[in-house]
This record gives structure tokens, C-alpha cells and sequence, in this order.
């Protein structure tokens, strides 16, 4: 069989159609909700499908990976409470629409942006997929590093008004995520002797702890605030504006497929760095970012989506899972007696172009569901504070606890929501201390690789200049670290200033 009958099977056999439909679904509402992340539903798909055949399994498992990482934006958009990690920037944005009653325009573009990253994604794992795997495998740990290090730096322009405020805030993120048994040496560390410390806090719990609850508390304190009605007029954005965004689309697009086939990166990671770049590469954009940019959603949601195929190209090609849920795709490839790598194209082409199509497939069922049921969607924002706010702290509760079946997680997004109310209150952002948490391990990980292999911390700063990878990333940090510094910002403002004189 040619390449073009593998991707014709789905249509040989509708049920395939089916399944992939029914994963899209469901993905989207179930990734609308914080906590239900997309590696919980694909884990739990693993088992129930244990008994299925490969291309049913996969089909449903696919349509539900994809879906999850779009129903994110959802509860971004319409009450700042990112489903997911990689709807985080999303939300910067997307939330600040809603305020203004512009829900539906706002998920109409995170739903067709999603859409062309997605295809995108699947365009690049279909054609270059040994070859983004190749430079991706010849990441060293110092270059990891440097890559940690530059999400670091994006905490500037999550907080645009205080770089200071932005990378204390991280720095705390940094600090909860140390929190628990060491993974190289398994050595307690900060957790005073109490044993339920030691598996450390987990990311999602402090993303919706920090997002939900805080967000409810903060609304509970201005109940006399009347809803905004949202326009849902017009959900499916005109050729024009999609014409208008093509350019910062693919270059998102682009940089996800990129980061998506780095291992341990992900979709959250690819939409920060795109939404830095967006914000730092659009002139004069219409509405300013973090008050309601169009340009705010189109980066971040085709790159957290193109991640897709980009974390698919490791785990098919070389056997190394992109992210967290191609870890458990992989998982779900041996159980079936599959063994991903580099004779998997080899020995079974038929399965890597059937989960090309399925990808295709999910793509265009991410469209017909993703354009339906967003004037219901909207219609949760209009519902009176009292009724809401106490519905997002309950489903909060729900979902903390689904994570792992641990009450002392439900303390923990307790913790982190009041946290995250009283720096609310003082005007410190949220989005770099869960960005800290997810960062930790990649950070502290790779930065005692490097100095193992180096032998001294001065022999892996050294190691930077040695190649060209490292070195690239690193002038890239050196920039990014001059641009948001102050003096900058006041040469940019007066020559700004200097060419609207002239």
C-alpha cells in the first residue's frame, strides 16, 4: 500500500470517523474544565480501551488529545480560569474580551486559530518528522536550560507594568516547586516532616487554585457589578481577519511545531513563547495586549495546538514522548505491542500515516464542534456572581481532587486561591508563579545535568559558548533581558515619542 491508502483507512472504516468525532467532543468540554486536563482523560482512555483494537483506541485517544488542548481557551476566555497549562496566555487577553462583552468574537478566533496550528502541526509531523526529531534529540541538558531560562524571562511581558513584581512571583512558583522528594536523590526538601509534602505540588492544583479561586474570591467581592451581555452575533471571524493573522499564525505555528517536539516542553511553554513574540513583534496593535489584543489569541492558540503534531514527531520517530499525553500514547503503543522509534515508519508506516489522518480528521470535527454551543458557552458569563463564582469554587474543589484522589490537594488549590487573591489585591500577577511551578523541574533538572557533566558550574556556563544551540539561546536571553529593563522602555517611549513629533 501506497501513502494514500493509509490515509484512507479512517475512511474505510467510519467507525474510525466516529470515535475521532466523539474524542473531539468530549475533549472540548472536558478540557473546559479546570483540572480535567488532557493526560487524565487519554490515562483513563488507556484503560478502558485496553481491550479495543490499536485504530479504534488511538482514534478516540486522539480526538480527545486534541480536543482538551483547545476547550482550554473556553474557560479562559469567559471567566479567566485556564482548563488547561497551555491556555494560561490565552487568558491575558481572551478574559479581558469577555469583560467587554466580545466572548463570542474571542472564541470564534481561538477556535479557527486552533483549527490552522492544529493542520499545521499535522502538515510538519506528516513531512518532516525525522528531521525536526533529529535537531530536537541533539538538545543537550545545557540547552534545556537555557530554554527554562528564557521562560523565565517571559514574566516582563505577562506583567507589563512591573518587571520586579513579575519575577518575584516566579520566583515563588520556583520555590512550590521544590517542594517534595528530590527526583535525583529523593531527598525530602521543604516538607517539615509532613509525609503528604513529599509527592510536591502539583502544577494544575496551584494553576487552579491561583486562577479559579482567586478569580471567584475577587468577583465575590463585587457582586453589585452587573454581568456584561456578550455578543455572539458574530462567532465565525470574516475572511479578512483570519487574511490579516495568517502571517503571525504560522510564524506561531511554526515556533509550536518546533517546541512541541522538544520532550518535556508542551503546548504551555510554545503558547508563552508565541505570546511574548506576538507582543513584542506586532506594531500598534489595535487593542493594546492584556486589555484585549486579537493578536493576544492567535499566537498562543495556533501554537499550543501545533504543538500536537510537533510533540507526536519524537515519540513516533525516536521513541521519546513530546509531553505528558504522548507520554501515555506511547504507554498505550506498547500495551497494544507496538514499540515507537526509529523502526516504527519502517515496520508499520500504515499506523503512523493513520494517526496523521485521525489528526486530520479531529481537525475538522475541532471546527463543527468548536463553532456550536459557543452562544451556550457564552450565556455562563451573564449568570449573576452569586450563583457562579460559589459553581467555579465547588468545580474547583471537584477538580483538584480528581487529580490525584487527595484531599490534601484540595488544601493545596485552597492555598494557592488565597494566594492568589491577596496578590491580586496588591496588584501582583498570577500567570508567572504557575509558570514558575512548571518551570522547576525543567530548570532544576537539567541545570544539575549540565553541572555533572561540566564537572563545575563555570566549566557549563563556559559549555555555552562551545555550541551553537546553547549559544543562539543564550544571546536570545541576553536581548530579551536588555528589552525589558527600564531604560529600554524609556529609549523605546521617547523615540516613540520623537517619530509621532516628526
Amino acid at each position: 500500500m501506497d501513502v494514500l491508502s493509509y490515509l484512507l483507512v479512517p475512511v474505510q472504516n467510519p467507525m474510525l470517523i466516529l470515535l475521532v468525532a466523539v474524542g473531539t467532543f468530549a475533549g472540548i468540554y472536558v478540557g473546559a474544565i479546570p483540572g480535567l486536563s488532557a493526560t487524565m482523560a487519554v490515562s483513563l482512555l488507556v484503560s478502558f480501551t485496553y481491550g479495543w483494537e490499536t485504530q479504534a483506541s488511538f482514534a478516540l485517544m486522539i480526538g480527545i488529545f486534541v480536543g482538551t488542548v483547545y476547550g482550554g481557551s473556553r474557560s479562559a476566555i469567559l471567566l479567566n480560569i485556564p482548563g488547561a497549562p497551555s491556555a494560561v496566555a490565552t487568558s491575558l487577553d481572551g478574559y479581558p474580551m469577555a469583560l467587554k462583552g466580545e466572548a463570542g468574537r474571542a472564541m470564534g478566533v481561538a477556535t479557527t486559530q486552533s483549527v490552522i496550528g492544529t493542520l499545521l502541526g499535522i502538515f510538519v509531523l506528516a513531512i518532516a518528522a525525522p528531521i525536526v526529531a533529529r535537531f530536537a534529540v541533539n538538545f543537550s541538558s545545557v540547552d534545556y536550560l537555557l530554554l527554562a531560562v528564557m521562560g523565565m524571562m517571559m514574566v516582563g511581558s505577562l506583567n507589563s507594568k512591573s518587571i520586579f513584581r513579575g519575577l518575584l512571583t516566579a520566583c515563588v512558583g520556583l520555590f512550590m516547586g521544590t517542594i517534595g522528594m528530590d527526583s535525583m536523590t529523593a531527598v525530602r526538601r521543604f516538607t517539615f516532616g509532613i509525609s503528604y509534602l513529599n509527592s510536591g505540588v502539583n502544577f494544575v492544583v496551584a494553576m487552579i487554585g491561583l486562577f479559579g479561586v482567586s478569580e471567584a474570591l475577587v468577583q465575590l467581592t463585587s457582586l453589585e457589578v452587573k454581568p456584561v451581555k456578550q455578543k455572539v452575533d458574530k462567532i465565525i471571524p470574516s475572511w479578512d481577519d483570519i487574511r490579516e493573522y495568517i502571517p503571525l499564525t504560522i510564524r506561531s505555528s511554526i515556533v509550536g511545531v518546533i517546541v512541541g517536539a522538544l520532550p518535556g516542553a508542551g503546548g504551555d511553554i510554545a503558547a508563552l513563547l508565541c505570546y511574548d513574540q506576538a507582543k513584542r513583534t506586532v506594531k500598534n496593535p489595535k487593542v493594546p495586549f492584556g486589555e484585549g489584543a486579537i493578536e493576544g489569541i492567535v499566537a498562543p492558540e495556533s501554537a499550543n495546538n501545533a504543538a500536537i503534531g510537533g510533540a507526536f514527531i519524537p515519540m513516533l520517530t525516536l521513541g521519546i514522548p513530546g509531553d505528558a499525553v504522548t507520554a501515555v500514547l506511547l504507554g498505550a503503543l506498547q500495551i497494544h505491542g507496538l514499540q515507537p522509534g526509529p523502526n516504527l515508519m519502517k515496520n508499520t508506516p500504515d499506523l503512523f500515516y493513520l494517526i496523521v489522518a485521525l489528526l486530520v480528521f479531529a481537525s475538522i470535527f475541532l471546527v463543527v464542534f468548536g463553532l456550536t454551543g459557543i452562544k451556550l458557552f457564552a450565556k455562563i458569563v451573564e449568570v449573576p456572581k452569586s450563583i457562579l463564582m460559589p459553581l467555579i469554587i465547588i468545580l474547583s474543589v471537584v477538580g483538584s481532587f480528581a487529580l490525584r484522589k487527595s484531599l490534601f490537594d484540595i488544601f493545596w488549590m485552597l492555598a494557592f486561591g488565597i494566594l492568589g487573591y491577596i496578590m491580586k489585591q496588591y496588584d501582583y500577577p498570577v500567570a508567572p508563579c504557575v509558570l514558575g511551578v512548571i518551570l522547576c523541574g525543567l530548570l532544576e533538572n537539567n541545570y544539575r545535568r549540565g553541572v555533572t557533566l561540566q564537572k563545575t558550574v563555570g566549566g557549563l556556563f563556559l559549555s555555552i559558548f562551545k555550541e551553537p544551540v546553547a549559544l543562539i539561546l543564550f544571546l536570545m536571553i541576553v536581548v530579551m533581558f536588555a528589552t525589558q529593563t527600564s531604560a529600554y522602555k524609556n529609549w523605546k517611549a521617547k523615540r516613540d515619542a520623537a517619530r509621532e513629533a516628526a
